[in-house]
């Protein structure tokens, strides 16, 4: 739907460049146009976005490290007009994704638009209950002006789930992200109330804070819990009155957006050691929405791995490869301490590197190098990966079953907790063994 994808696109104002402004809001991209990356730079901070088209003549290398620098996470595709290929070519080293040529083709722009929404849905695959809890939750609260915190460890999903909420509010203006971590506290005073002209040195001119910007649209601030105490107060006014005055300002500003904030740390511990305000944290907390990590999901982990597999795969020119069986079960295996962003990331090695006709364990490997399977037999009673092959799924999945039951002495409920399946899938798959003359722990 328009708006969904948030597009910046650097470089000249000329024809070629609005045309393909014009196609990438008819695939269904909101888009803003700088005429150099750090025009660009000051859109993301401001509003966000999900994707870069940017100039093959412009610095992409320092482009792309100010973005790492300041943690977006975003495609970067480089385009140009009759661009040499050495030059398309040294764009893609210096980190674009791809390269697309102008005069721009309607296929090609939507192609990656779509890429683009396809990937912001991760935290939509799967069937897992615990996933469909907070999807019902956000999906219950997203109509309302409610505030919303989204909690969860790293790489789960947190802005995928506010970005959600929002696309579901039915609220037409975008969604403002604010980065608080690694921000100064007056710098982001400045940028969530604005200032006036003379209100610290520097301040030359007045300067509309995103709080006022965002109209009746929603605010969403990334890592909230490294708020300074004076900007926490600042908010909770805000929350409280609802209207603020700019930094330096006796003008009253109406306050109308949705707030919705993230964070991975535990605020409540912030709270008892005085680093965070109780009650901006009732206020911020009036409904909660934990983004499971992944690793409480299941089979989840199977649809994700097939589902980033298919689509990287397609995007880099390369065969689409099923998975062996021993590698799924590993991938369910491991912990993924970085949750969804760590899994594609070690599907996208995996498919660039396999050269088997499946994706097997020991093309499973993390950034630092280090194999999955490695890791999985180092550990003291890990679960024999190699042991696996020529077993079948459905013996597997019987060995782990009354493996899990014995070891909660029959508790099919908690069996089922750790397992992430229903009681009721429980009791059929415990059925189906009895009447095979299997040994089942008895209920307590």
């Amino acid at each position: 739907m328009p708006g969904t994808v948030r597009m910046i696109l650097i470089g000249a104002p000329g024809s070629e460049f609005r045309r393909a402004a014009g196609l990438a809001r008819d695939a269904g991209a909101d888009v803003a146009m700088a005429d150099m990356p750090s025009q660009a730079l000051d859109l993301l901070r401001e509003g966000g976005g999900d994707m870069v088209m940017i100039d093959v003549e412009a610095d992409i290398a320092g482009f792309i490290t100010s973005l790492r620098a300041e943690r977006f996470t975003l495609p970067v595709l480089a385009c140009g007009i009759q661009a040499p290929a050495e030059r398309a070519v040294a764009a893609i080293r210096a980190g674009a994704k791809d390269y697309v040529p102008l005069p721009p083709q309607r296929e090609l722009i939507a192609a990656a638009i779509a890429s683009v929404i396809e990937r912001k849905a991760p935290i939509r695959i799967g069937d897992h209950p615990v996933l469909a809890r907070a999807l019902a939750l956000a999906t219950a609260v997203a109509p309302t002006a409610a505030p919303v915190l989204v909690t969860g460890e790293k790489g789960t999903g947190k802005e995928v789930m506010a970005r959600a909420i929002h696309e579901a509010s039915g609220r037409t203006n975008r969604l403002h992200v604010v980065e608080c971590a690694g921000v100064g506290a007056e710098v982001l005073e400045s940028e969530l109330f604005g200032h006036e002209a003379g209100a610290f040195p520097g301040a030359v001119a007045r300067r509309v804070g995103r709080l006022e910007k965002a109209g009746h649209g929603t605010i969403f601030l990334r890592e909230v819990g490294s708020l300074a105490p004076a900007t926490q107060a600042r908010l909770l006014s805000a929350l409280q009155e609802q209207r603020f005055r700019r930094i330096g300002g006796d003008e009253v500003v109406p306050f109308h957006a949705r707030l919705i904030a993230s964070t991975r740390m535990d605020l409540e511990a912030a709270v008892e050691a005085g680093a965070f305000r109780a009650d901006l944290l009732v206020r911020l907390g009036l409904v909660r929405v934990e983004v499971p990590p992944l690793r409480a999901r299941g089979g989840d982990v199977a649809q994700l791995a097939q589902h980033f597999a298919t689509r990287l795969a397609e995007a880099d020119g390369v065969p689409v490869r099923p998975f062996g069986e021993a590698a799924l079960v590993l991938l369910s295996r491991y912990t993924w301490p970085g949750n969804i962003r760590e899994l594609e990331d070690c599907i996208h090695r995996a498919v660039l590197l396999a050269q088997g006709p499946a994706i097997e364990p020991h093309d499973l490997v993390r950034s630092d190098g280090t194999r999955l399977l490695d890791l999985e037999l180092a550990e003291p009673g890990g679960l024999q990966i190699e042991g696996l092959v020529g077993r079948t799924v459905e013996e597997v999945e019987r060995e782990l079953i009354l493996h899990t039951l014995e070891r909660c002495h029959g508790n099919r409920t908690s069996a089922s907790n750790i397992l992430g399946i229903s009681v009721r899938t429980m009791r059929n798959k415990l059925r189906t063994f009895i009447e095979a003359g299997i040994a089942v722990a008895p209920a307590p």
